[in-house]
């Protein structure tokens, strides 16, 4: 072979390789662990939080194991488990969780804790949701108001919530006032401490975010209706690599893990992050 076209092959190959080790690399958002077995797990706020970690550090001291995160709102980590691309989702869409089961690509659905949402917004409130007596009422006050407001707008739980709080209002949002960023929690809280918008945020990344957030406080909580539960999924069967999601799982619901999951944030913070299973359980129907 020539020389140049020996180069050319060369550099084609390494072009590849290249672009191989890109994607592998971005393909998870972090690693947990170097153990010979993987499991993969789409989840959002859980591994942005740090939550995920905690939980895989103690798992992995009882297997060989490692996890790898894939950082999904509920929505995309559905989708990843239906397509097999995840072995072990951990989510907040009830509805959208039991048709998975119904359908038969989701399995082992198991309650793992709580948190709540927030309705957050500016400290002078102009559309005067302080007062209001439901979420679905608030969210009225907003649109009569046409005050801004922040949607996540990418499927997730939380804009599931959001959307199932709009159709009790009967109104369709739409206008400047309501704002879109297809992005994560703490990125469309930041963009609602920005312009000084509304946004129904999780609890969780509340606790840890508040301090950077000088425009925005607590207007509303405490309807039922906002109590965010979560449930982990795997897929079907415990054979091969499968036996370590479901495993995984297992571990979730233990003693061990609940003490993880309803202590997180508190040596951080000062407070709890999550509420644990038991505690969750009452708001599951």
């Amino acid at each position: 072979m020539k020389k140049g076209v020996c180069g050319r092959v060369a550099l084609t190959a390494l072009c590849f390789c290249l672009m191989f080790s890109v994607y592998a690399g971005n393909q998870y958002k972090d690693v947990y662990g170097s153990g010979k077995s993987k499991i993969v797990l789409a989840t959002g706020s859980p591994g942005e939080l740090g939550l995920l970690d905690a939980l895989a550090k103690a798992f992995n001291k009882k297997y060989d194991t490692k996890v790898c995160w894939i950082k999904a709102g509920t929505g995309a980590s559905l989708k990843l488990l239906k397509e097999r691309k995840a072995d072990l989702i951990m989510v907040h869409a009830p509805d959208a969780e039991k048709k998975a089961v119904k359908e038969g690509w989701a399995a082992k659905r198991t309650l793992i804790g709580s948190n709540e949402f927030y309705i957050v917004g500016p400290k002078d409130d102009p559309a005067g949701i302080s007062n209001a007596k439901s979420a679905a009422d608030a969210y009225t006050k907003i649109a009569e108001k046409k005050a801004p407001f922040i949607s996540r707008n990418d499927n997730s739980g939380t804009n599931k919530k959001e959307l199932a709080i709009w159709k009790k209002t009967g109104i369709k949002p739409k206008g400047q006032w309501y704002i879109t960023t297809n992005d994560f929690m703490m990125a469309s809280l930041k963009k609602a401490n920005d312009v000084k918008g509304y946004f129904m945020t999780d609890s969780s990344t509340w606790v840890a975010g508040k301090k950077s957030l000088p425009n925005l406080k607590i207007l509303y909580r405490g309807d039922p209706v906002l109590v965010n539960t979560y449930h982990a999924l795997c897929l079907p069967g415990k054979s091969g690599k499968n036996q370590y999601a479901a495993k995984f799982i297992d571990f979730l619901a233990s003693d061990e893990a609940q003490s993880i999951i309803k202590n997180y944030g508190k040596s951080t913070y000062g407070e709890a992050m999550y509420n644990d299973a038991d505690y969750a359980k009452k708001y599951v129907h």
